[in-house]
Formats: C-alpha cells, sequence, structure tokens
C-alpha cells in the first residue's frame, strides 16, 4: 500500500506545471491559456467576419503555425538564443530595410514584402521580438545596472529600427517597439535619474515628432479630443467603435447579433476594432471575462519570468510579458476613445498572419528562458 501510495505521489509530482515545464519545455498552465483565447478568437471572428470560413481557415492555420513555431522553440536551449541573437537582430533590420527599398503598399503605408515563393509579410513583427533581445544581450554583457554610456548605445540600437519604422509610415508599431526596449532598460535596473532623462528627452521631442507626423495622424490625434469635430471623416471609427461598446450593455446582442458589425457600420471590425464586436455582442460580461483572460496569461508569464535563472531571460522574458499587456491595453484604450487610432490588433484574437505567428513565437521563447539550461558565462 505504501509502495502504491509513493507511485502515486510520484506520478503528481511529476505532472505539477513547474516539473512538466522543465522535462517537456511547454508550460501547460500558459499554453492552456493561450488555447482558450485563440478557441475565443477564433469564435468572434466568424461573426466580425460576416461568417467568412475562408478567413476562419486561414486564421486556424496561422494559429497552427505559431503555436508549432512556439512548441519547437521551449526546446531551443537558452544561450543558443543568446548567441544568435545580433545576427537575428542584423537580419530584422536588414529586412526593415529591404521594405524601405522594395515593400509593398496598402493604404498609404509600405509596410509589407511579397518575396517569390513566400506569403507576404511585415518585417517590423520579428522587429518586436529582435530589438527586446539584443537590448537584452548588449545590457548583460556589461555590470547591471547600466552606466550612461551603455544606455546611450542601447538607445542607438533602439532608435535605428524605429526610425525605419516611422518612415513606413506605421507611429504604433514604431511606440510599441521603443516601449519594448524601454521595458528591457527599466527591468535592467535603469537609475531613476537616466530614466528621468530619457523621460524629458522623449516629452522634449514631441514637438519634433509632431511637426514629421502626416496629416491622416494629426488627424487622429485630434479626433481624440473630439471625435464629433469630423463624425464622418477621421471621428468615424472611433464614434462607431464607442456606440458597438455602449450598445451592448451588461449581458450584450447575443453573438451573430450585433448591428454595429453585422450592418458594417464598424470598420475593420475583423483586425483593429474586433474589441468593439465582443462589447456589441457580449457586453460588459464579455469584456470583463476577456480581460480578466488577459491578466491570467499575464500573470503567469510574470510567474515564468521570476523563474528565468539569468539576468538575459530574465530582462527578455519580462520585456515580452510588458509589451504583450501594451499591446491589450493600446487596442482597448483605442476601440474605447481614451487614446488615439494607432492602428494595433487585439493580441491573438484580431485577425493576422505575421502578429499571432510573431505574438506565439515570444510566448515560445519566454518559456524556453524559465527553463533550467547551462548557466552563461558571466552569469
Amino acid at each position: 500500500m505504501s509502495a502504491l501510495t509513493d507511485r502515486s505521489a510520484g506520478q503528481i509530482e511529476s505532472f505539477r506545471p513547474k516539473r512538466f515545464s522543465a522535462r517537456y519545455g511547454v508550460d501547460p498552465v500558459l499554453l492552456l491559456l493561450l488555447l482558450v483565447l485563440m478557441g475565443f478568437g477564433l469564435a468572434i471572428l466568424y461573426s466580425a467576419s460576416g461568417q467568412n470560413m475562408a478567413m476562419i481557415l486561414r486564421q486556424s492555420v496561422h494559429y497552427a503555425v505559431g503555436s508549432a513555431a512556439m512548441i519547437a522553440l521551449t526546446f531551443v536551449r537558452r544561450d543558443t538564443l543568446y548567441q544568435v541573437t545580433p545576427f537575428v537582430f542584423a537580419f530584422a533590420a536588414l529586412m526593415l530595410l529591404a521594405v524601405l527599398l522594395l515593400g509593398t503598399g496598402a493604404k498609404g503605408a509600405q509596410r509589407w514584402l511579397d518575396l517569390p515563393g513566400l506569403p507576404r509579410f511585415q518585417p517590423s513583427e520579428l522587429m518586436k521580438l529582435a530589438l527586446p533581445a539584443m537590448v537584452a544581450w548588449w545590457l548583460t554583457r556589461r555590470p547591471l545596472p547600466p552606466r550612461a554610456l551603455d544606455v546611450l548605445i542601447a538607445f542607438v540600437l533602439v532608435a535605428l529600427p524605429v526610425g525605419m519604422i516611422v518612415i513606413q509610415p506605421d507611429l504604433g508599431t514604431s511606440l510599441l517597439i521603443a516601449a519594448s526596449g524601454f521595458f528591457v532598460l527599466f527591468l535592467a535596473g535603469l537609475s531613476w535619474k537616466l530614466m528621468g532623462s530619457l523621460v524629458a528627452l522623449g516629452l522634449a521631442s514631441l514637438p519634433v515628432l509632431w511637426a514629421l507626423m502626416y496629416d491622416y495622424q494629426k488627424r487622429r490625434v485630434m479626433t481624440l479630443l473630439d471625435p464629433t469635430s469630423d463624425p464622418l471623416g477621421a471621428g468615424w471609427n472611433t464614434l462607431q467603435a464607442m456606440t458597438a461598446l455602449g450598445s451592448g450593455g451588461i449581458n450584450g446582442k447575443g453573438f451573430l447579433s450585433g448591428t454595429q458589425a453585422q450592418l458594417k457600420f464598424l470598420p475593420e471590425s475583423h483586425t483593429d476594432f474586433i474589441v468593439a464586436v465582443i462589447g456589441e455582442e457580449f457586453g460588459f460580461v464579455g469584456m470583463a471575462i476577456l480581460v480578466c483572460l488577459y491578466a491570467l496569461i499575464l500573470a503567469r508569464a510574470l510567474v515564468l519570468t521570476a523563474r528565468a535563472d539569468h539576468s538575459f531571460g530574465r530582462l527578455v522574458s519580462g520585456s515580452i510579458t510588458l509589451t504583450f499587456f501594451i499591446y491589450v491595453f493600446v487596442n482597448i484604450g483605442m476601440v474605447s476613445g481614451i487614446l488615439p487610432v494607432v492602428g494595433v490588433p487585439l493580441p491573438l484574437v484580431s485577425y493576422g498572419g505575421t502578429s499571432v505567428v510573431s505574438l506565439l513565437i515570444g510566448f515560445g521563447i519566454l518559456m524556453a528562458m524559465q527553463r533550467s539550461n547551462r548557466v552563461l558565462s558571466g552569469e
């Protein structure tokens, strides 16, 4: 009886999430939460796309490819990720340069590469992962917290790709990528003095940024202050999204019963404004469930970040987690009218190929970082 009890206890111990992830790479809790979110995303996309099964099939393929890449990355050694980071960053920078020279345009922006034999993709999505890893690689090769010179070089590493993305133009993505680099500096123990200097520099550069912004970007910012000033133009998206969110009430109008999305009043309902469809059809309850699901994913990601036993792993994992939070916050804030429209999709719910795959790859890197790998030199 005692031997049977010991065997059962050993089996239970082996299936604990921490033991399971250390042995098999994949964290079962985070994986389950991501699968639930993707399943919810497919259901919402079915409604937001007008029951477009072709789109549902393509999104399912995106999920499958991203999930396969995520699981494969969990088995990559941390020191391997550390060593290839500069090469991945250089490749991503070259791809951004190729976008400026050979990129494919759509809706007034040149953000994609359409290479023979490959699906069209957006290189800035790769930079969302490469940049924070590169900044972490640079900082962990030197004493932490970083000194002023190390911060200056890190700032250059951030500014170069961000500048190329601003030119495309893609202000929303450029700000997110800049934030991912700043998160690494913050997590590395950047002194409050240096942090204050960077914030002051950012505020001082706002007039320059405003002067460089395109007219449509300026209109978006001004529309944030008063959407009704141009209800049929720049304010249309925000007003329709707020109408959809407000009309959902507590319990919503019901699945496939949202008038704003189903009658095509809501633009980009399957991409940037899909959260308005959720609010209209599932109401406050549905939005609360969605926010709770995101909160659980973020909490689990922070737990895995804390388990990383090397500063490089902690910095990269923390940056991925905080950037994911910014994605959620910016999208919901944009749709609800508290932030300007910047074209940021709702993570793993909005339709999209490159963004879905890059997000899942990021979670794969995060899970790989918390495994017990060989300690890097200099730790």
